[in-house]
Parts: structure tokens; C-alpha cells; sequence
């Protein structure tokens, strides 16, 4: 098999703007298939990726695609469980949008089918891609920081007026709500970074009038090793704090705004177009050091790419996928504890 043929499941904004531009910049992937209701985003698809065959539901590309390599699963969080696990019966790999599922439980349960079929299941961590975490954990390994004692981190935003769509309205049988949204990215970048958790906090707010899912959450968690994390993400922060702030025994370090890749996938850059990719801008490095002595440190460039480069190298090469889907179960597992705690 020189090239696989993917097949993407859902084509809104994860399956138009991050799986299937990145997919198509892999030269051992193709994007073969797409699963999508809309008409409107069928031709998109179309358009996009020429040759590409559209089926209106799952049924019909299980039922049709015997040539498919690998299944990415883009679609609403509440389908992701069911799909995968269709998709495993029929022998196939997949890679799962986060949150990789609503339960740990239902993860398990989806690790566990994999396993017995043999087939490759992983996780969209797309974030540990990111410049900023990337930088973070760079520092941390030339001992930059010293021992880290405090990581906080923030995914925040200024949307005071709801759009309407399922994961403002729904509820979290629909795995709606921040937590589920960027929670599934803050939580797994602690846990990659200072390791398993003893004791979960949180603070859980629905803002707006007429969100039923918390649209404004705090989490800290207290680490084995000792460190602390404490993650904000809103969607009703009219200013908004650092990025990360990570304090260490010997230095801190401090760095504001967003990774630039999903930006540039929403204009239509694609990895691969003669651009320097992921490159962060000097004005927008980090500062790196103590008070009195802060500089700024190069930032990492994002990498959103490497994870469907080894996505194909498990597919080809028989390589360990780029994400363990052990990792999302210990994320969802905080998750529980978090809406539990919150609840009380």
C-alpha cells in the first residue's frame, strides 16, 4: 500500500478546516471519501478533493467503500463511540476526533474492541502540535524552568451571543460544553507534560442565556509529581490572560495568543504550499526568565502535520500511532471527576 485511502466522517469544521487539509498534505494519505448530509458541504468536499467519493451517511460508506484504509471520525461527539466502533467490526483503523468519547467507559470499551479486531484506533490530540506546548516542553527539557511547581493554561474567547449549534444548546449526553470542547485539549496537555492526577477542583458555568452546556470552567489539578495545574476556558472572557504561564524553581514562562496553524487552515493555507508552516511571528515569542531579567525566547513552530505523518507511519510502517487512546480515557476519566466535584 504506497498511499491509503481515507474515508472522513463529517465535513464541518473538524472534518473540513483540520482532518482533511492535513490528510491531503501526507503524501501517504489520500482523502478517498467523504461521509456528509449537506449538499452545500458535499460540493465543498468536491471541490476540494477532486475524485473524491461522497456518501450522505455512515451506512452508505460501510456499505459501498471496500477500499477504504482508514476511517477518520469528525462527526458530533455523541456518535463517536458508535462509529468507532462500527469501523473496528469492519476491520478498519480509525483515528477519533476529540473527545475521544462522553465516558471513559465507553473508551475503554472502544480500546478494548480495537484491540481484539487488531486494528489501530488513535486520537486527534492535535494540540500537542501546537507552537506554545511545544516550546513548553522544550523548555522543560533543557531545564530552562528549573522544577516546575505551577502550569496554567488558558483557552479563552469573547462569543457573549450564542450561534445556536449543538454544543452550546445540547447537554452532556450530546458531550456538549467547554470542558468536553477545550477541556479534551488542556487536560491532555498537562497530563503529557507533569503526569497522572490525585485531586481534581473544578468550577462548571453555563453564562448565556440559553446555554444548557458550561460555557465558562475552571479545573486545578494537583499531579503525583507534585506540580500543579490549574486550566481556564471560557467563552465569555472580554479580556483574555496568557496562553500559558508556567512557574518554575529557576524561571517562568509567559506567552499570549494562539497557535497560528488553525488560523491559517480556516484561510486556506494548506502545509506544503511553499509557506513556512506553524512559524510564529518574534512579536508574538514568549518571555522567558525571572523578574528583573525576562527575554524572549523562540517559539517552536506548530506541527499539526507530524500527527497524520505518523498516523500513516502506523498504517505503513507498523509504527506505534501518534496518540495512545489510554491517554483520552485518563482525560475523560478527569473529566468525570470534574463535573462530579462541580455538581456537588
Amino acid at each position: 500500500m504506497a498511499q491509503a485511502n481515507v474515508a472522513v466522517i463529517g465535513y464541518g469544521l473538524s472534518g473540513a478546516v483540520f482532518h482533511a487539509p492535513l490528510i491531503a498534505a501526507d503524501p501517504r494519505l489520500r482523502v478517498a471519501a467523504v461521509v456528509t448530509s449537506s449538499p452545500e458541504r458535499a460540493g465543498q468536499a468536491r471541490e476540494e478533493h477532486p475524485g473524491v467519493r461522497v456518501f450522505a451517511t455512515a451506512d452508505e460508506l460501510f456499505g459501498a467503500a471496500t477500499d477504504i484504509d482508514l476511517v477518520v471520525i469528525a462527526s458530533p461527539n455523541r456518535t463517536h463511540s458508535s462509529l468507532t466502533l462500527r469501523a473496528v467490526a469492519a476491520g478498519l483503523p480509525v483515528v477519533v476526533d476529540k473527545p475521544f468519547a462522553l465516558t471513559a467507559a465507553e473508551g475503554e470499551a472502544m480500546i478494548e474492541a480495537a484491540r481484539r479486531a487488531g486494528t489501530m484506533l488513535t486520537v486527534f490530540q492535535n494540540r500537542r502540535w501546537d507552537s506554545d506546548f511545544r516550546t513548553v516542553r522544550r523548555l522543560m527539557a533543557d531545564g530552562a524552568l528549573g522544577e516546575v511547581r505551577r502550569f496554567e493554561s488558558r483557552f479563552e474567547r469573547w462569543r457573549p451571543e450564542i450561534k445556536g449549534g449543538w454544543r452550546e444548546v445540547g447537554g452532556a449526553d450530546e458531550g456538549a460544553g467547554i470542558l468536553y470542547d477545550l477541556g479534551s485539549h488542556l487536560i491532555d496537555q498537562a497530563l503529557v507534560l507533569f503526569g497522572p492526577v490525585d485531586d481534581v477542583y473544578s468550577e462548571l458555568d453555563a453564562r448565556r442565556p440559553g446555554v444548557r452546556a458550561d460555557d465558562d470552567v475552571f479545573v486545578a489539578l494537583t499531579h503525583a509529581s507534585g506540580v500543579r495545574s490549574h486550566l481556564w476556558m471560557s467563552a465569555v472572557a472580554p479580556q483574555l490572560g496568557p496562553r500559558f504561564r508556567v512557574l518554575g524553581s529557576e524561571a517562568g514562562y509567559v506567552c499570549y495568543g494562539l497557535d497560528p496553524q488553525e488560523a491559517a487552515l480556516r484561510a486556506g493555507r494548506r502545509p506544503g504550499d511553499g509557506q513556512p508552516w506553524g512559524s510564529v511571528d518574534p512579536v508574538d515569542w514568549g518571555q522567558l526568565g525571572a523578574e528583573g531579567d525576562l527575554r524572549l525566547t523562540p517559539s517552536e513552530p506548530g506541527a499539526y502535520p507530524d500527527f497524520y505523518a505518523g498516523v500513516a507511519a502506523a498504517l505503513l510502517d507498523g509504527a506505534e500511532p501518534p496518540v495512545d487512546p489510554a491517554d483520552a480515557v485518563a482525560a475523560l476519566r478527569i473529566i468525570e471527576r470534574a463535573r462530579a466535584v462541580a455538581a456537588r
